[in-house]
């Protein structure tokens, strides 16, 4: 069934049990994120705020926040249903003659209701007035961000050129009543359209649709091709037409059932420094000049609600949108693959920090190939490590994978440092935009692959050997009297700790995690040692989850692996100018002591469940 609206929506989880309703006055500013932090990290319910502090309108936020709610928003009892559909129309559209055609039109047949209709009257117009932001239960998220943010913005241009509209969403930083920054990237559609405007001379029309169904939601986040419309995208997934309404002050169409909607223009001439804003990576990322949005009209329902979300450390409710990504364009990806059989973008990977593929082995170093063949993808480009794991092995089984990597990869032979684009927000490379990327090729290897077993197989008995010499106990103990700057130890594999050792440290020197790791390889217990991470005192190595987090975040390929005969060291430490780093290095997301304490001591107050 597709939502109508956000709010029908709101009425089926209410039904099913699946919201909390806060009806105590909190605070937009930080409160509200604290308690939905702790709830998305519990895998908690959605959340509706009835009585926000200076606002008369009520907070919806963590709606998409679990994988039932994300099924729930887009009517599939499974994201690979999805998936499945997008394969089904494939399949049609290559079939060779015009009766195979003919004969598959039924079974897609409903397609032809995915284009949006035009109306002349919108709920989302039932009430037109003048901009004023302060009203709105904007949030402000973390203690650094740099204001308000609107997070859960659908931004919609118009092509000067095709006429074509894009609708994408931006974060959308308030400056006051009027005005708020648009964060256009670099590669986003938005920014080009943009781009365009200033060729023309011209202002830029712009409107923002907050609240819509989840389909529509959705569809602002995917990364689809230029030419297909996200409204005809939305029409796909909710198998129902999205209805339009033209805007009140410009030609821009917005889905007529939004619950507010912002209209107004971008001047082209105007940039204003936006930012820091506590970001999906778990960092706060820094301040920057972008372009200014002013607001002319607003419109909205006679009731709206308010939607939003919050970003920061996984797993968060953004999460749920990237794994929609990965299942829903995953047919996409194997065509152009089609020896892929599965693949993970782990929550702890932020999206586009790493990638976990199986695929069908049929020829030697195809695992490179895929790799390669992935990084020349759109989007794909800024996965900063891609693992490659044969088709037997489930790429979302993590120690399955885990035990893959250190059985499977010979350091020397199996890595693939690769130089290119990385994502904006990316803070470990020395240099803005690119860097080094990581291919790890964990496939079961081939003696034509140049692998030589019996060396392999040698080694390991070696290291049994060693290993057996002394307890796990005796060994952590040996480390720690080894070198004072280690805080914690933690041993993840229970068969062997000659696989992999996490270490906390306090970093005190230049490339401290490097002599770390060439400290304990100097030890006789620890010689065939395969892999060393090294993070910081502040991290606990135990925390699995948190210790993946930070290698794929904090990691420049080249600068930040130690290679030594077939073993791997991974520095996965804060980076600073005497490590060779010569960018901000930005801080972790964290809520203030003062705001914990203030949930904290409300928390039964809530009555969340």
């Amino acid at each position: 069934m597709a939502y109508k609206d956000l709010q029908q929506y709101i009425d089926d989880l209410r039904k099913k049990e699946l919201l909390n309703e806060i009806e105590v006055e909190v605070d937009s500013d930080l409160e509200i994120t604290e308690i939905t932090d702790r709830v998305s990290k519990q895998y908690g319910k959605a959340l509706l705020f009835k009585n926000v502090k200076n606002s008369p309108y009520p907070v919806l936020i963590n709606s998409m926040g679990t994988y039932e709610r994300l099924n729930m928003g887009l009517g599939v009892k499974d994201l690979d249903d999805i998936a499945d559909t997008i394969l089904d129309f494939m399949d049609v559209a290559s079939y060779a003659t015009l009766i195979d055609k003919i004969k598959a039109i039924p079974k897609l047949s409903w397609l032809a209701r995915v284009f949006p209709t035009k109306v002349k009257r919108a709920a989302c117009q039932q009430v037109i007035e003048e901009p004023d932001l302060d009203k709105l239960p904007i949030l402000k998220c973390w203690p650094q961000d740099g204001g308000r943010y609107i997070t859960l913005p659908l931004v919609i241009t118009k092509d000067p050129e095709t006429g074509q509209q894009n609708m994408g969403m931006y974060r959308m930083q308030v400056y006051d009543k009027k005005t708020t920054g648009m964060h256009w990237h670099w590669h986003k559609d938005g920014r080009e359209i943009y781009e365009k405007y200033k060729k023309l001379g011209k202002k830029m029309p712009v409107s923002v649709a907050l609240g819509c169904d989840p389909a529509v939601i959705y569809s602002a986040t995917a990364p689809l091709p230029k030419m297909i419309d996200e409204m005809i995208f939305a029409g796909f997934l909710r198998k129902s037409p999205v209805s339009l309404v033209k805007c009140v002050t410009n030609d821009i169409y917005v889905p007529a059932n939004a619950e507010f909607v912002l209209e107004g223009y971008v001047d082209l001439d105007e940039m204003r420094l936006e930012g820091p804003f506590g970001d999906h990576t778990g960092y706060y990322s820094l301040a920057d000049m972008y372009p200014v949005f002013h607001i002319e009209k607003i419109t909205r329902k006679k009731n709206p609600v308010y939607p939003t979300t919050i970003v920061g450390k996984p797993p968060m409710e953004d999460c749920y949108l990237g794994k929609a990504t990965e299942r829903i364009f995953m047919p996409l990806i194997k065509v152009q693959n089609p020896e892929i059989i599965d693949m993970n973008f782990p929550l702890e990977g932020v999206f586009h920090n790493c990638v976990i593929v199986s695929i069908k082995k049929a020829f030697p170093k195809q695992a490179h190939k895929i790799m390669n063949g992935l990084w020349g993808m759109g989007q794909m480009m800024y996965t900063k490590m891609i693992i490659v794991v044969d088709e037997n092995v489930n790429p979302h089984d993590i120690p399955e994978v885990a035990r893959k990597v250190f059985n499977n990869v010979d350091v020397k032979r199996d890595l693939n440092i690769s130089e290119g684009p990385l994502d904006a927000l990316d803070h470990a490379s020395n240099t803005a935009f690119y860097g080094h990327r990581l291919g790890i090729d964990a496939t079961e290897k081939w003696t034509s692959e140049g692998y030589d077993i019996d060396t392999s197989e040698d080694i390991q008995n070696q290291a049994t050997k060693v290993r057996e010499s002394a307890t796990k106990e005796e060994i952590i103990h040996l480390i720690k009297e080894k070198t004072s700057e280690i805080v914690d130890i933690n041993v993840p594999l229970q068969e062997g700790f000659n696989n992999c050792i996490i270490v906390s440290i306090r970093k005190t020197l230049p490339k401290h995690g490097h002599k770390i790791i060439k400290e304990i390889w100097t030890m006789e217990q620890m010689k065939y040692t395969k892999m060393i991470i090294v993070v910081d005192e502040n991290v606990n190595p135990h925390d699995l989850s948190i210790v993946a987090w930070k290698v794929f975040n904090n990691i420049d390929a080249k600068r930040d692996l130690s290679i030594c005969g077939n073993r791997l060291g991974i520095d996965a430490t804060r980076k600073l100018s005497s490590d060779g780093h010569t960018r901000d290095w930005p801080d972790d997301i964290d809520m203030s002591k003062e705001i914990k304490d203030l949930v904290e001591s409300r928390w039964n107050e809530y009555g969340i469940k």
